[in-house]
Parts: structure tokens; sequence; C-alpha cells
């Protein structure tokens, strides 16, 4: 077993969260910026593109290229910052919660998570990363507890570990890109109308390649589901279509730069594509568990300010529905540019919430 501390454990300050994307790698510094548990300020944000292929499916393809992104995403920041929280993509990870014991010692609370490991996980043990989380009581026996277990391949972390060390920072704490994110929504969540209490969230993550639905119930999630859609349909119509390679498609289709004729041919069938895949994932969230509505529809990720596809969502799902900004609610460091800020805060989620993993 893995000295859980060192890779998955709590964060010593100063601390940045580092999301490395199929598209980009995304940074976000905060700090403590009251007395209150959840003042926070938002230091420094930047972001680097990744060259195509660099990372496929969440796996680190080209080494280089990663380590090159990420040392100039921390130059750009302007953060001192040596610690970082990095995120595993979901699919890399396997939990499961588990059952055991109340009053173990830690010792050994690791040998029965060991145990119990091996009945999950089809990997040797000496193969994974393994960590486990103790959640509370169990619900139906006083004499147990819920443990929360989680491992992944060894290579898919140590990756992100060596990725972090030659670009001269230290992997202080590795999470699970859809908690990051599930923690930076938690804020939000907070400042709705009686915390959101009773009410069914949906956040949809529109990434490059792929759309991750999380629904929320009272800080529960009752409902996961990944689908192969993405910004990435857009910018190969625009190769197709007008002739250019898939970087110069990408930098324009962020810039405008495109002709008159793009809105009609490309973008308005992708933002109907884009509801439809909302629509239908919304569907069968309904039909294949016990819950019959949604309250409030979240999008994130670099294709949700995309103009019109907010009031297309809404319309379509008749969900009351925003864009997030996982920094709503926050100071704003001097080193931010606020303007800069709305737009690009959507795709921020996760290293927002990487980044939180500073204050526990």
């Amino acid at each position: 077993m893995i000295d859980f501390k060192a890779l998955l454990g709590q964060a010593n300050p100063p601390l940045v969260g580092i999301d490395i994307s199929t598209s980009s790698v995304r940074l976000v510094e905060l700090a403590q910026a009251g007395k209150g548990a959840g003042d926070y300020r938002l230091e420094r944000y930047a972001a680097e593109p990744l060259p195509r292929n660099a990372v496929t499916d969440g796996n680190i393809e080209n080494m280089d290229q990663v380590v090159e992104a990420v040392r100039r995403v921390w130059k750009k920041s302007g953060t001192k910052a040596r610690h970082a929280a990095l995120g595993m993509p979901p699919a890399s990870v396997i939990t499961k919660k588990i059952i055991l014991p109340a009053g173990l010692s830690d010792d050994q609370l690791e040998v029965q998570v060991e145990s119990e490991a091996s009945q999950y996980i089809p990997f040797a043990l000496d193969e994974v990363s393994l960590d486990f989380d103790v959640i509370g009581p169990a619900a139906n026996s006083v004499d147990d507890i819920e443990v929360m277990l989680a491992a992944s391949r060894r290579e898919k972390v140590e990756d992100r570990v060596a990725v972090a060390e030659a670009s001269g920072l230290k992997a202080t704490v590795m999470d699970i890109e859809s908690y990051a994110a599930r923690a930076a929504l938690d804020r939000v969540t907070a400042q709705l109308p009686d915390a959101g209490a009773g009410q069914i969230i949906a956040l949809f993550q529109i990434g490059a390649q792929v759309t991750q639905i999380s629904v929320m119930l009272d800080g529960a999630t009752v409902y996961e589901r990944e689908q192969p859609f993405g910004g990435n349909s857009l910018t190969q119509d625009i190769v197709r279509t007008y002739g250019l390679s898939f970087d110069e498609a990408e930098a324009r289709k962020k810039t405008g730069d495109l002709p008159d004729t793009f809105h009609a041919e490309l973008l308005t069938p992708f933002l109907e594509s884009a509801a439809l895949e909302v629509t239908r994932a919304i569907q069968f969230f309904y039909t294949s568990t016990p819950y019959t509505r949604v309250d409030q529809l979240f999008l994130a990720g670099g294709c949700a300010l995309i103009p019109g596809l907010l009031e297309l969502v809404a319309s379509r799902t008749r969900i009351s529905s925003a864009v997030i900004s996982p920094f709503k609610g926050m100071q704003i460091g001097p080193a931010v540019r606020e303007s800069q800020l709305r737009l690009d805060a959507p795709a921020y989620l996760v290293a927002c919430g990487l980044a939180l993993r500073r204050f526990g």
C-alpha cells in the first residue's frame, strides 16, 4: 500500500490546482481571504493549450509536450507556489464504498482496506496506487463505518507525478477530476437559496472530446455519466469545411475569425447537437433512476459560453439553467483581470476544485 498522505492526503499551503485535460493545462491558485471557512480569494489563474494527441482519453501520450505546457502555465500565472494538486480522469480510478468495523486503528484500517480492495480491483495490488477515506458511521449499523476506497493503476499516477517533478513542482495531492469538480460545485450550490437543500442539480461539463454529467442532491452524487461529445466536433467541422489545420481551426474558433457562413453552416448545427445531447442525458437520467425532476442545470467547460447554447439548453430542457463560475462569491486578487475572468471561468471548474484542496 502506498504512503497515502504523500500523494492523496492533506495539502500544505501554498498550493496550485493543475488540471491536465485533452486540450489544455489550466492552473488556479487560491488564498484564504478572511476568517470564515469559505472565504477565498482567487490569486491567479492561467491556461496553456496542449498539442493535439499529447493527452488522449486521460492518458499522457507525450510527456515532453505536457511538461512544457505545465512549465509555461506556471510561469505565465506568476505564482511562486511549487506544491500542486493534480487530477486523475474518473475512468482511470476505481472507487467503491465498503463497510468496515468501527474502532479500528489506522494500521488496522489499512490492512482491512487492502484485503477488501483485492475483491474489487482487477489488478495485482502491487500494480496500483490505493487510498481510502472514512466517510462516517454506516447507515444501518452503529458498529460499522462507511469507507470510500479509491485505486488507480500505479503508472497512471506516476505519469502525473513525473510531469509535476519535471516541471519543477511537487505533486502534493492527487484527486479525481469529478470529485474536484464537485468540490467547486458545492461552493456554488451553497450560495443558492437554502444552500440548495433538497435541490437536484445537474452539471454538464462539455470538454473537447467528452461531456461529463453529474447529478447531485444535498451534496451527494446520485448519478454520473460520460458522453462522447465535445467541442472538437465543431473544430473538425471547421477543418473539413474551410480547409484549415486542426490547430488553426481551433484558434479561429476562439477568436471568431471565420467566414460569414460559419454561424449558419456550422455553429447552429453544433448548438442543436449540444442541446440534444443534454436533453437526451436528462431523459436517460429520469428513466434509469428513481428521480423525475432536475431543479437546476449548470453548464461548464470551454463550450459553455458559446453564444446561444445556454438559451437553447434552457428552452429544450425547460429547466432553470446557468453557466457556472467556480469563483462566484470569491474575492479577486490584483493579478486577475475580472473582465477576462467572466469569459474564462466555466473552463476552470476542475482546476478550482483542485486548488481548494489547499484548505483541506
